[in-house]
């Protein structure tokens, strides 16, 4: 039975066992139903922060004609989370890039999505490419607008592999032989339980990941990397040792907000801008500049009752992402949409309105750069 089909159950089930506990009748078959039913509240209560929701703050698309190229997307066929969106394919892409901006093109990034099922572990991830090329490929026939989705395709591979992750890599580029542009191996470690361990301490020192990252270099590929603002210093040793290899660092560095990093923006934030300036000074680095609807970065944006609008997204991203654009310059940086990741805290029209106004005081083609020409050469896409 659908969620939005029990809701009615939950609310008056909700109610009556309650009132059964109050009479002393409670049993642990009472508590456990109680527990579903608040499940099935708060999946409501979830499920009202969508398109619904997102409506609520309308707004004119500006500056319609600009072209952008948005380099980082996903795609998933079920997902428990965002609640909202647990399926995020072409036509729900195709709703949000079609929203009014003028989006060409798309770069998907790894999710581990439609993974293989069987055969050797470290060739799993091979679905994902062939998947998404499927998908590609229907958005390249034009049934789902203009703008060509999945333009580029970075999948996932383990480089801890080291020499061993070629043949990894040789079977994403057969099964996406014009799309396929690198791979993302997050490296995202912090000893706080509150955050997520993409993978061990110290990846990015270990001999056997930079033997991948210089495999990675050989062929000419692009690596994609997520982790958390206090391993930028490891992120900058890592660039100075494969500096033949493009490295695209995701979501402004990886700001952290949350958990020990809560309420410690004083410490937190110059902390940031350091790890930043030293990235920076790596020239085979290239900023993301996006990802913060995501929980970690602390703005609490999806618990609003409307929406936030852009003229207030970028009042509070400017400062951000300028300083961003002032230590990698335009051309190496480019503003991201992380959709769906990042949708439960605003609409895509609105996001990259917010984009428009904090770089309006940039010149015209330095604002080519950030919407579309850094990541159109990054990519090496033609649209």
């Amino acid at each position: 039975m659908a969620a939005h089909h029990i809701i009615p159950y939950a609310r008056h089930y909700t109610n009556v066992l309650r009132q059964a506990q109050d009479e002393r009748i409670g049993s642990y078959l009472l508590d456990v139903l109680i527990s579903v039913c608040a499940i099935a509240l708060e999946v409501d209560d979830m499920a009202l922060k969508g398109e619904d929701w997102l409506a609520l703050t309308p707004e004119e698309t500006l500056e319609p004609d600009i072209p952008i190229c948005d380099p980082h997307h996903h795609f998933w066929i079920s997902r428990p989370e965002p609640a909202a969106y647990q399926r995020y394919l072409l036509p729900e892409l195709a709703a949000d890039v079609n929203s009014g901006h003028n989006v060409r093109s798309t770069v998907f990034i790894e999710v581990r999505c439609e993974y293989r099922q069987d055969g050797p572990e470290e060739m799993r991830p091979v679905g994902e490419v062939e998947y998404v090329e499927t998908i590609a490929d229907e958005s390249a026939a034009g049934s789902h607008g203009p703008t060509l989705a999945a333009a580029a395709i970075i999948g996932h591979a383990d480089l801890k592999l080291g020499d061993a992750v070629r043949p990894v890599l040789e079977a994403m580029q057969q099964a996406s032989p014009t799309r396929f542009r690198g791979i993302r191996h997050s490296t995202g470690w912090d000893a706080s339980p509150e955050l997520a361990q993409r993978d061990i301490r110290g990846t990015l020192s270990t001999d056997s990941y930079r033997a991948g990252a210089r495999v990675m270099a050989d062929m000419g590929l692009v690596l994609e990397n997520s982790l958390y603002h206090p391993q930028l210093p490891e992120l900058a040793a890592f660039a100075r040792a494969v500096p033949d290899l493009t490295i695209v660092l995701n979501h402004i560095g990886g700001l952290v907000r949350v958990g020990p990093y809560a309420n410690r923006d004083d410490e937190v934030l110059p902390a940031w801008r350091a790890g930043l300036a030293e990235v920076a000074q790596c020239p085979n680095v290239v900023l993301k500049l996006g990802g913060v609807g995501q929980v970690r970065y602390g703005f609490q944006w999806d618990g609003r009752d409307t929406p936030i609008g852009s003229e207030e997204l970028a009042a509070t991203l400017g400062p951000l992402m300028n300083y961003c654009i002032e230590q990698f310059g335009p051309d190496r940086c480019m503003f991201e949409s992380n959709f769906p990741v990042d949708k439960p805290s605003y609409s895509y029209n609105v996001l990259y309105n917010a984009f428009k106004r904090l770089s309006a005081g940039y010149s015209a083609d330095e604002r080519a750069a950030l919407f579309h020409d850094t990541a159109a050469r990054v990519y090496n896409i033609s649209d």
